[in-house]
């Protein structure tokens, strides 16, 4: 292509709007334009990248014999309430009624509608294994859209489904994506971690996320040098210990007065936030719990649903906690209380002499000690911090934070049982489809690529998914010399099939050249008069910012050798 005839409005200042990097250089670039909070338009740099990134998906897809499927995104709701998600994904989805007063909503992603066509066609084991996907927008009704195109409202996904007959066909479906997966990402050329993940409202018993570590992000991961590596809402790890006192003596009352938090209480005390036990009271199904934790760490409340094995619990009011414990918030503990649920996060286990609520206000006790004076249930119930020791090695473990570019769950029979799709196994009875779900966020790619590729000029993209490979300049177009030479060697780069965009603008250098640094191609061939006259044309790699000068009629073989290299 040549620049003059294509649209590519570059910027010459950040957009006020830009958070991220990502975000700030795909504006100035001329990648995409905003249409609306979370809703983007792309431009043709934008697009050509995204097709690319798209078509390796395909070709991996398609080597481990997945079939490309479309579905449309507007889903009729009933398929979403028999599946329970309907309610599940509250305003995140985006619900509407068509003129027959229909409730419809724009699909999240697909499980529910390809289910729904898989139990209306798969009748026998014998049409098993079966792996569906397609590459089509997505909707999110997102309430805080931010970061370009890395929280979106709509979006392109990669979204597949596997249908199996057992677990044993589900564990091959699923280590066929995980696999694709790696080949995708490595092609893409990413920096990327693959991390235990927690399920969430797709529902499963086993996930993954393959993530790119980025200062970007929204997702932390917990890593460590063993190879230990997992999403910190699945995370686990091992509190370093704490010296607690050998002889400790019964309960003791101690005034508290004002103090309610373990900030203030560790001001109070003196001690430190890691002898104190910190008390919730949450509501499950119209009971109420105690969830206990050490006064430094936070609850996971992902975790706490794995507990429960159910989300339908809330944090109890402060009228509901002092009915059951007889104090405000702030003086609460689990000691003397009988016929009320305690977790207790297994950083308390074998704990002594620690600081605790009274559930008298203004009081709290020392010496209280886990497994004498109460006796909980001991849970992982915590958010792992940096430093905790790893739960495979005992080293510590260092959190990151990382951009979430797919995750592929082991559905099993969440959705076919829900939604009655079965076939007939080799003895002729029904048996519900055990089922897989793997999704790709293309656009996220394109973004993680430019987070983790770019410098105060623009960016330089892997050759696999930039929008255009090469950037052929002629530094001055009206040098005849010059111009006849760069349109014969474009028309020798269009020959050997090379991505090659021909910057054939009548600009001065100076302009090409910033423009050329900051659209993402990783080489530039420029044809200048001084090593022309030399017979000589310039090529520079723009991650390393190396020059090499090579013949004008072996550019190509040049160039070959350096991108094989």
């Amino acid at each position: 292509m040549r620049w003059s005839q294509v649209f590519i409005p570059t910027l010459r200042e950040d957009p006020a709007e830009a958070e991220v990097p990502s975000h700030r250089l795909l504006l100035r670039a001329g990648y995409m334009r905003q249409v609306a909070a979370g809703v983007y338009a792309h431009l043709l740099l934008g697009q050509r990248s995204l097709l690319k990134i798209m078509q390796i998906i395909r070709e991996e897809m398609d080597a481990i014999g997945a079939q490309e499927f479309y579905l449309p995104a507007l889903n009729p709701a009933e398929l979403w309430k028999e599946s329970g998600r309907y309610a599940a994904y509250g305003p995140t989805i985006l619900k509407l009624k068509d003129r027959n007063d229909h409730e419809m909503v724009l699909g999240v992603t697909h499980e529910e509608e390809m289910t729904n066509l898989a139990r209306g066609e798969l009748r026998s084991y014998k049409q098993l294994p079966q792996i569906w996907y397609q590459i089509q927008e997505k909707f999110r009704d997102e309430p805080r859209p931010k970061s370009g195109l890395l929280r979106l409202r709509e979006f392109w996904m990669k979204d597949s489904y596997s249908f199996d007959l057992d677990e044993a066909g589900l564990d091959v479906s699923y280590r066929k994506h995980y696999d694709a997966y790696r080949r995708i990402f490595d092609r893409c050329g990413l920096k990327y971690v693959i991390v235990e993940a927690y399920s969430g409202t797709m529902g499963g018993t086993h996930s993954h996320e393959f993530t790119a570590p980025t200062d970007a992000g929204e997702d932390l991961i917990a890593l460590c040098d063993c190879g230990y590596a997992a999403n910190l809402e699945k995370a686990e790890g091992n509190a370093p210990p704490v010296a607690d006192p050998v002889n400790v003596g019964p309960p003791e009352p101690f005034a508290t007065p004002g103090q309610k938090t373990i900030d203030e209480l560790v001001k109070f005390t003196g001690e430190n936030a890691n002898r104190m036990i910190k008390t919730l009271v949450y509501v499950v199904e119209s009971q109420a719990i105690l969830v206990l934790l050490r006064g430094d760490h936070t609850l996971s409340e992902t975790k706490l649903v794995t507990t429960l094995g159910s989300d339908t619990f809330r944090p109890a009011t402060p009228e509901e906690a002092r009915a059951l414990l007889g104090a405000h918030l702030g003086s609460l503990g689990p000691v003397g209380l009988k016929g009320v649920r305690i977790l207790a996060d297994k950083a308390l286990e074998g704990r002594r002499g620690m600081i605790a609520g009274a559930n008298q206000d203004g009081t709290h006790l020392r010496n209280v000690t886990a497994g004498r004076d109460f006796a909980p249930e001991y849970r992982d119930l915590r958010v792992v911090s940096a430093g905790d020791l790893c739960p495979k090695c005992g080293r510590p473990l260092r959190v990151s934070v990382s951009v979430e570019l797919g995750h592929i769950f082991k559905l099993g029979r969440r959705y076919s049982q829900a939604m009655h799709a079965t076939v007939l196994d080799e003895n002729g009875k029904e048996v519900p489809l055990v089922m897989g779900s793997y999704g790709i966020g293309v656009e996220r790619i394109l973004s993680a690529a430019v987070e983790q590729n770019h410098d105060r000029d623009g960016m330089f993209l892997p050759a696999a998914i930039a929008p255009f490979e090469i950037i052929l300049t002629a530094a001055n177009m009206d040098d005849a010399r010059l111009r006849d030479a760069a349109e014969r060697l474009y028309e020798e780069m269009r020959a050997h099939r090379l991505d090659v965009l021909f910057d054939d603008r009548p600009e001065r250098p100076g302009v090409k050249f910033k423009d050329a640094d900051l659209i993402g191609a990783p080489f530039r061939v420029t044809l200048g008069k001084r090593k022309f006259e030399q017979g000589l044309a310039e090529i520079f790699r723009r991650s390393t910012k190396q020059i090499q000068d090579a013949k004008l009629d072996s550019v190509i073989s040049s160039l070959e050798a350096i991108r094989g290299g």
